[in-house]
């Protein structure tokens, strides 16, 4: 297995974190958990391998063109065969940007992403597998990004808006008062809940748990500090709380999580 990462170019930084490309030339079945990371995801695959997502305790092949929504529980994966994938890693607000749904509806789902656009991202998917060069196939990438950008431009002021807030929040992890974080942006908490919920498929608290626990997951990668210190660097009171999110993020404890670190979540780290 092996990961590549690239940056997107200087107009789209605000809102891609990443590229990544993710090969493997093995034949051998795995499986493995995905746990939340706060952003969402569109993955194209142009390899001959299939992947599979549980629903239910039941699992479905993904399409090839793959949305990943805000996971906001352990959701159990599976593979087979030799993969290339090319993904597009987005910040928390920012698939906002370029899809027309409210991104909610997307949560704890991979979704098809020609169902939701239709036949532009059907022929993007399939330059690309014609194409092999790497900065090629990235660059029709983000000519297809721009072009959603422009079409939805009217929804910039609101989704920026968003972006502000929970920049504010990821300053303070500690901060959960609403009302103090209303008040900070001029509007209701009804409203800012909203308002994030809508942009983001995750209330205010739920973006703060996830953004605390993708700090702890550095910090465990780390190995070099004990649970207690890590929960308080995270802003929990005590190691009691800390474990309590942490098993419902990853169905596991931090010290199980740490004997077996997958590819998958590492990748997510990034």
């Amino acid at each position: 297995m092996e990961f590549k990462y690239f940056s997107p170019s200087d107009i789209l930084k605000p809102y891609i974190r990443h590229y990544y490309i993710f090969e493997s030339d093995s034949d051998v079945e795995f499986e493995d958990t995905v746990f939340p990371s706060g952003g969402m995801e569109i993955i194209f695959n142009l390899g001959e391998g299939t992947w599979e997502s549980s629903v239910e305790n039941q699992f479905f092949k993904t399409p090839q063109i793959e949305l990943w929504g805000q996971i906001t529980k352990p959701l159990a994966i599976r593979s087979k065969g030799r993969h290339t994938m090319l993904g597009i890693k987005f910040f928390t607000h920012s698939a906002a940007y370029f899809l027309n749904d409210e991104i909610r509806v997307f949560n704890d789902h991979v979704s098809d992403l020609y169902d939701i656009i239709g036949n532009p991202v059907k022929i993007l998917h399939s330059i690309l597998l014609e194409t092999k060069d790497i900065s090629k196939r990235i660059e029709l990438i983000e000519i297809f990004l721009l072009k959603r950008l422009i079409a939805n431009e009217k929804k910039s002021f609101r989704i920026d808006k968003v972006a502000n807030i929970l920049t504010s929040i990821k300053k303070d992890p500690a901060e959960n008062n609403l009302s103090n974080i209303a008040s900070k942006h001029g509007i209701t908490p009804r409203y800012l809940h909203k308002l994030i919920y809508q942009n983001t498929g995750l209330s205010p608290t739920s973006f703060n748990k996830i953004n605390r626990f993708q700090f702890s997951l550095k910090l465990i990668a780390k190995n070099e500090q004990p649970f207690t210190s890590i929960a308080y660097d995270c802003g929990y009171f005590d190691q009691s709380h800390f474990i309590r999110d942490f098993k419902s993020f990853t169905g596991v404890t931090p010290s199980a999580y740490l004997e077996n670190l997958s590819p998958v979540n590492q990748l997510l780290l990034q």
